[in-house]
């Protein structure tokens, strides 16, 4: 069976089962209903995008990062009023900076609507080269801060019979990479987890999204321009803008409240579903153009700096 024919197949199950229109009304009706929306990695990338793209859509902030110069940079710059936004550092392997920060949450706004676990880090690498210590941070980041923020977060919003929780996953949470074995491990963790508990806490009228996006052109992607074990970021044809994934996150994931949203570029989705069902297709000649690709990509952007 070609490529093709499977392809067309792929696009007929989503077309049959999977809605993606979203009305005016549903998108007027979510943004006027004020919510406080904690955002984990608010700094910079997506999480930056997001914080202060719902702050101007009237909602309630709770933004934390490692970076704490950057948190306060972000909210001087878009004057954020101090009792609408909780500006706060966060290492999110940390249990205690969790219980602290969604009690503090509690205390201020009296509840929690949405959790968006956007921070993560990405450290691409032979399995054979790797420094151990790579292996806690990826998990550890990536993985159990996601599990750590769910978990709780999941006990408040049970209570209140009522939240959503988001996590970001990556495609890399459906198929395998060449360079991002690691990852891989902490965003098909991410992935697995976050479905299972979407069935968990549905009869709770708690609502569970994992978002896994292609490759996004954000600070963690660009640091990876001369790292070769990064090949298979830039082998598409583009990267995804922050603006793009924003978008989707917050009509798919927000206010539509769909279960999983898998934003890619081109036809790079079926691509990825494809190895996802059948991981045999990392070995073939189709990825190692990619990586191929890829290289050649890097290079061209170290060129133009």
């Amino acid at each position: 069976m070609s490529y093709n024919i499977i392809k067309n197949y792929i696009s007929l199950i989503q077309d049959r089962f999977f809605d993606n229109s979203i009305s005016d009304y549903q998108s007027i009706v979510y943004m006027q209903t004020s919510r406080v929306i904690f955002i984990t990695g608010a700094a910079s990338g997506i999480g930056k995008w997001l914080a202060e793209h719902l702050y101007r859509q009237g909602h309630q902030i709770v933004a934390t990062d490692l970076n704490e110069a950057g948190l306060q940079i972000l909210a001087q710059a878009n004057q954020w009023a101090d009792d609408r936004t909780i500006i706060q550092k966060q290492d999110v392997t940390s249990i205690e900076t969790w219980q602290a920060l969604l009690a503090q949450t509690l205390q201020k706004f009296g509840k929690l609507d949405v959790l968006l676990n956007v921070a993560g880090v990405c450290q691409p690498g032979l399995i054979y080269e790797t420094e151990m210590d790579k292996v806690h941070s990826q998990i550890d980041i990536n993985l159990k801060g996601t599990i750590y923020g769910s978990k709780l977060a999941a006990e408040l919003m049970v209570k209140q019979k009522s939240g959503h929780i988001i996590n970001i996953a990556s495609i890399a949470g459906i198929v395998p990479a060449w360079g991002f074995n690691l990852y891989n491990a902490a965003k098909f963790g991410v992935r697995g987890f976050t479905l299972a508990i979407a069935y968990e806490l549905a009869e709770h009228n708690v609502n569970v999204t994992v978002v896994c996006p292609d490759a996004v052109e954000t600070p963690m992607v660009k640091g990876m321009e001369t790292n070769r074990a990064a090949a298979m970021v830039f082998g598409g044809s583009r990267t995804l803008t922050v603006d793009e994934i924003g978008q989707a996150i917050v009509q798919k994931a927000l206010i539509q409240k769909k279960l999983e949203v898998v934003h890619t570029v081109g036809n790079r989705g079926w691509l990825v579903r494809l190895g996802g069902l059948v991981p045999r297709m990392g070995l073939s000649k189709l990825a190692q153009k990619i990586r191929q690709k890829g290289w050649a990509a890097q290079e061209k952007r170290k060129r133009s700096k």
